[in-house]
């Protein structure tokens, strides 16, 4: 975990107070010829689906873009996500900036045989999609003690919020001060990201409290204007592995 800086010890006390866990994800293109189990975590690719499971449509009946797979036997655990099972996130081919047409699956079983077939996924179908190649994944567990854009993170440094006490630092303080608090990237629950600002204040704080998965954009995924995708669940959804009101939201520059 990173240090608390010695210009931030006066608040060190109050921000652990803020502390959450969470799951960083490095996300690696394949190379040509690469290939994926069914079961591995990713972005894009093929999905583990039962034989006999219906592959998730929008609601003119086009197949959605898996866009992630996590496989949490190969994720540290945090407190109140699953130990195990797979949680896979399917987003429309060619609507999805419009942030409906989405379907969340979770198989908590993973032994049944896997469908294989998949050729209706056609090339076209990947044309509009913001993530550009199939990725391998990896994941840290790790902590942080608050987030600029996150609603929950609503900590006053000397009666300053984040923005306008950071412009009162002098550069080298900026850095570590955005190291500790402004949190791109891939990743799984602890404070979320937003290129504007969390939507969670006008009225979602309650109902999609948890930060479910980040996906930041990169070389090879992009969102909009260099933007970020962030799918948002209620805790105790979460806790009962109920992941039908998953909320998914993106915003760019």
């Amino acid at each position: 975990m990173k240090q608390i800086p010695d210009f931030l010890k006066e608040f060190e006390a109050d921000l652990q107070k803020y502390k959450l866990g969470y799951i960083e994800i490095k996300a690696t293109a394949l190379k040509e010829g690469e290939i994926l189990d069914f079961k591995q975590s990713k972005f894009l690719g093929k999905p583990y689906l039962p034989i006999g499971t219906d592959y998730p449509k929008d609601k003119a009946g086009k197949p959605l873009i898996l866009w992630a797979q996590l496989n949490f036997l190969e994720i540290p655990h945090l407190e109140n996500y699953p130990e195990n099972g797979i949680l896979q996130f399917f987003v429309s081919a060619d609507d999805w900036y419009g942030m409906e047409e989405h379907k969340i699956l979770f198989h908590e079983n993973i032994d049944f045989q896997p469908k294989t077939d998949f050729s209706f996924l056609t090339e076209d179908l990947y044309k509009d999609c913001p993530i550009w190649c199939e990725h391998c994944l990896s994941f840290d567990k790790k902590e942080e003690y608050g987030g600029t854009e996150d609603f929950r993170f609503d900590y006053l440094f000397n009666g300053k919020d984040a923005w306008d006490f950071d412009k009162t630092l002098n550069k080298t303080q900026q850095k570590e001060f955005e190291a500790l608090f402004y949190h791109t990237g891939h990743k799984i629950g602890g404070y979320s990201y937003f290129t504007q600002q969390d939507p969670r204040d006008f009225g979602q704080e309650n109902e999609n409290d948890i930060s479910l998965l980040q996906i930041d954009s990169t070389n090879e995924i992009m969102f909009g204007d260099v933007g970020v995708a962030n799918f948002f669940i209620n805790k105790n959804d979460l806790k009962n592995k109920n992941f039908d009101k998953v909320w998914f939201y993106w915003d760019c520059c």
